[in-house]
């Protein structure tokens, strides 16, 4: 694209992106529409906060119950005590040059692991299970599920690492793949490699496995995927999606364009989301129903989230670009 081509395009975008916040209506392009039956229950949500530290954007449980653990980007693992965070594992031994709850610069380094890593109940520091495949290593590896022997997860690009997120959507890249590695074999292969970017996945129930075909058509970006004890998936959205982030996405020119706007990644967040980040969770069957959504329409208490997991009668919220958790009861 030439670089009049460009101006032309940039300058299109400055015009449509004032326009529609300057007049809000149904037809803005920018606004999402609502989805059908959501209920506005989420501005009741507590909200856990985490000093120093940025980005709990995945939740879990161990065994015995006990947590919930989250990753943040600095590369720890804390565990809640019920009162407070504790230190329990790290990703890295190499965190000398680590001082600030995120850097985005070092997090290939020793924040967020690029590959699989293993932590025991001790904690400690994380042991690498996989790095590479044929040779080359991870850049993206996003989530993972298990299923007795076998740990499959998802590299949302072999391009761009996590922190090139933006640029991963807005250019169009299509390296995005379901890997899966066998525990007993020590064996890593490509499960499903698709022209798409792979997202969030979960394979805990082996009929999800069976096809690869479109399970359920969403009204926004889907973050992580989780199952609860009734074999329901709970969907964070990252956004809904509104006429002006669907036409970027799939248009990799416009994308391109927009990278190139002097906003920050925030604005360029806000502008995609529609200008009002907040938190949307639905709830599916095992045969791609909407059961429930829930809202915080107005972002009051839970802004844009990453994550859902149901325990102990409670939906809890990860957050993948703030210092805090949500809980909903």
């Amino acid at each position: 694209m030439n670089a009049l081509n460009l101006l032309l395009i940039s300058a299109t975008i400055a015009l449509i992106v004032s326009v529609n916040l300057a007049f809000d209506n149904s037809e803005n392009v920018l606004k999402p529409p609502p989805i059908p039956g959501s209920q506005n229950v989420l501005p009741k949500s507590q909200i856990i906060q985490l000093k120093g530290a940025v980005g709990p954007e995945s939740i879990a449980f161990d065994p015995k119950g006990e947590g919930p653990y989250t990753g943040v980007a600095d590369g720890r693992i804390l565990k809640w005590k019920g009162s407070y965070w504790a230190d329990f594992a790290v990703t890295s031994s190499n965190r000398k040059n680590f001082t600030r709850p995120f850097a985005p610069e070092l997090e290939h380094v020793c924040g967020r692991p690029l590959g699989i890593q293993v932590v025991g109940p001790k904690g400690g520091l994380a042991t690498p299970l996989v790095q590479e495949f044929k040779g080359k290593p991870l850049v993206f590896t996003n989530d993972v599920g298990v299923d007795d022997d076998v740990i499959y997860f998802t590299e949302s690009s072999t391009k761009y690492q996590r922190k090139q997120f933006f640029s991963s959507v807005l250019r169009g890249d299509k390296t995005g793949r379901l890997m899966k590695y066998v525990k007993s074999t020590k064996k890593n292969n490509r499960f499903i490699e698709r022209p798409c970017i792979c997202k969030r996945c979960s394979f805990e129930q082996k009929q999800v496995l069976r096809t690869h075909d479109t399970f359920v058509e969403l009204p926004g970006l889907p973050d992580n995927i989780r199952i609860n004890s009734r074999g329901e998936f709970w969907v964070a959205l990252h956004a809904k999606r509104s006429v002006f982030a669907q036409l970027s996405i799939s248009d990799s020119q416009l994308g391109k364009a927009l990278l190139k706007l002097p906003i920050t990644a925030q604005q360029l967040d806000n502008m995609l989301g529609g200008g009002q980040p907040h938190a949307t969770a639905m709830k599916l069957s095992e045969d791609g129903r909407v059961l429930e959504v829930l809202e915080d329409v107005e972002g009051k208490t839970l802004r844009t989230i990453s994550e859902v997991e149901e325990k102990h009668g409670k939906l809890w919220f990860g957050f993948v670009a703030t210092s805090v958790l949500g809980v909903y009861e």
